[in-house]
Formats: structure tokens, C-alpha cells, sequence
């Protein structure tokens, strides 16, 4: 068989074996859920409403650590420059600065990022915001080719929202499975920003705190470079899973989940964990 009929007829084996593993997962879920799969080196996909707008939760901090790196790039901002921590900026759920650090806290501008995406601290966020401009996120994901997806606010604080009529029906964050994919995509072939850039954000996502979502059921040892997001009726993941076969970026996006408890066993937590599993089972030795 010739190479070219071989690689097609390994995607189109790929692509079933997915779509069998994820339609009853999507099917049993209850509440709304968009996912959007594809192998990085193949070009494999498997997609389920992509290109609905959905609430991110905190995944939308991803595309802010991408406007902060750029704005660094274009010499804006300095990784070094400090962010000084006060009593105002202290907002509550997830995240250590506010439980853990005193008023008068000085860091710099990269160590707030690292909190941001590792522990997905809200006072990090906003403190990474008052520096890069809470709409100049949203301006660059347009110009990026990425219009759904925005940080339509500060964290727990909606009174400063750019996308008022956004927040009320989304939230902090809105997106499509779709435009995370290609955020993933650009991210891996070193396009955002720079090849330079693109290592170091990659290096943050792979110390993503959370293990209740894409990578609960992978298996140890697995390298994934992800970020999540939770609300009470929505659980979201969106990450590259470093599989035997080459990557594979992965999104989970869910919304109006009838599962609204915090638990790590909370249904959209499980479909985002089923979902890598069934990812990975597919890849793990795929040639």
C-alpha cells in the first residue's frame, strides 16, 4: 500500500475509533458540552459543536497569559516588572495570594502569570490585568483570528465588564471549542508570539494544578499541558496530551451541567476525564 493510502486510512480508523468513545460520553452528559480533538502531527479531528460559544471559566486565563507574553514581546511590559499585592486586590476562590500572602506583597509580573495558570488564582488574574489592560485580551484573539474568545471582566468583580451582555449569559470568559483548538495549535508550533514564548506558556501549562479533569485517568507520568476552568454549572479543560503517537490537543467545554456540586467527582469533571482517557486510548500506540 502506497504511504499516502496508509495515512489516510490510519485518520479515517482514528477518527471512528473517537467518534465511537466520545458520542455516548457526550450523550450521557448532562447539561451542554462542546469538544473539539485533534492529533498535532496527523491531523486527525473529531469535533462536537466547536463553533458554539460557551462559558470558559477559568481557561479564559490562558488567552491572558498569551496577551501578556505578547505585550512583553512588543516591549509593553517586562517579565521582571513588579506587581505589588494589596488588601483591595484580594478576591476569594481559587488561588493561595489571597489566603496565604500579606498586603505589600511585591513579585514580578512572570511569577503572577505562573500563579494565574498553576494554582488559577483570581488575585493573580486581576493583578495580571491591571497591567496588560482588561480589554486587551479580547482585541488580540480577535486580531488572531479568534473573535469568540474574550475575558469579559476582572475575577468577582462583574462591575468592571467590557461585554456586559457577554458576562450576564457567560460569565468571566467565552470561547468555542473551535478557537481554543487553534490557540492550542499555534501554541505548539511555537505561533504565539514567538517559538521563544511559545516554550515558556508551554512550560506553565504543564504545571497545571488541577487533576480533576483531562488528566485524572491518564496514566501515570503522562505530560499534559492544560488549563481548567470551573463554575458551579460548567467545567472546562483545553490542553495537549503528549501521547506514544505524538501530541493531541484536546477541549472540553461544558455549560448548564444539572451536576452543580464541588466534589471531584462533579459529571463535568468526569466527562473532561473520560474524554482524555478515551484521547489517549486511542493515540497510545497509534503509528
Amino acid at each position: 500500500m502506497h504511504p499516502l493510502c496508509f495515512l489516510s486510512v490510519s485518520l479515517c480508523l482514528c477518527g471512528s475509533d473517537l467518534e465511537a468513545k466520545l458520542t455516548p460520553l457526550i450523550k450521557a452528559h448532562q447539561g451542554d458540552a462542546a469538544i473539539a480533538v485533534k492529533h498535532l502531527d496527523t491531523g486527525a479531528t473529531f469535533f462536537h459543536n466547536a463553533d458554539t460559544p460557551m462559558p470558559t471559566a477559568s481557561l479564559i486565563k490562558f488567552a491572558v497569559m498569551v496577551e501578556v507574553y505578547q505585550q512583553v514581546h512588543e516591549g509593553k511590559l517586562k517579565l521582571t516588572d513588579p506587581v505589588t499585592l494589596k488588601k483591595e486586590d484580594k478576591v476569594p476562590g481559587s488561588g493561595i495570594l489571597t489566603e496565604h500572602f500579606s498586603d505589600g506583597l511585591t513579585l514580578p509580573l512572570k511569577d503572577a502569570v505562573r500563579l494565574m495558570i498553576v494554582f488559577s488564582d483570581n488575585t493573580a488574574t486581576n493583578l495580571v490585568l491591571d497591567k496588560i489592560g482588561l480589554d486587551a485580551t479580547a482585541k488580540r484573539m480577535e486580531a488572531l483570528g479568534f473573535p469568540n474568545t474574550k475575558i469579559h471582566s476582572k475575577v468577582f468583580k462583574r462591575e468592571t465588564s467590557v461585554f456586559p451582555e457577554r458576562s450576564k449569559e457567560f460569565g468571566l470568559g467565552s470561547t468555542t471549542a473551535k478557537e481554543m483548538l487553534g490557540l492550542l495549535e499555534k501554541l505548539h508550533k511555537g505561533e504565539l508570539v514567538s517559538a521563544d514564548a511559545s516554550k515558556e506558556m508551554l512550560a506553565h501549562l504543564k504545571k497545571c494544578d488541577d487533576k480533576d479533569k483531562l488528566t485524572k485517568l491518564l496514566p501515570p507520568g503522562t505530560v499534559v499541558a492544560h488549563k481548567t476552568g470551573s463554575v458551579s454549572d460548567a467545567r472546562t479543560d483545553a490542553g495537549i496530551i503528549y501521547t506514544k503517537s505524538g501530541p493531541v490537543a484536546v477541549v472540553v467545554l461544558t455549560a448548564k451541567n444539572k451536576d452543580t456540586s464541588w466534589t471531584p467527582e462533579n459529571a463535568g469533571n468526569v466527562l473532561c476525564a473520560r474524554v482524555g482517557r478515551a484521547v489517549y486510548d486511542v493515540y497510545a500506540e497509534k503509528r
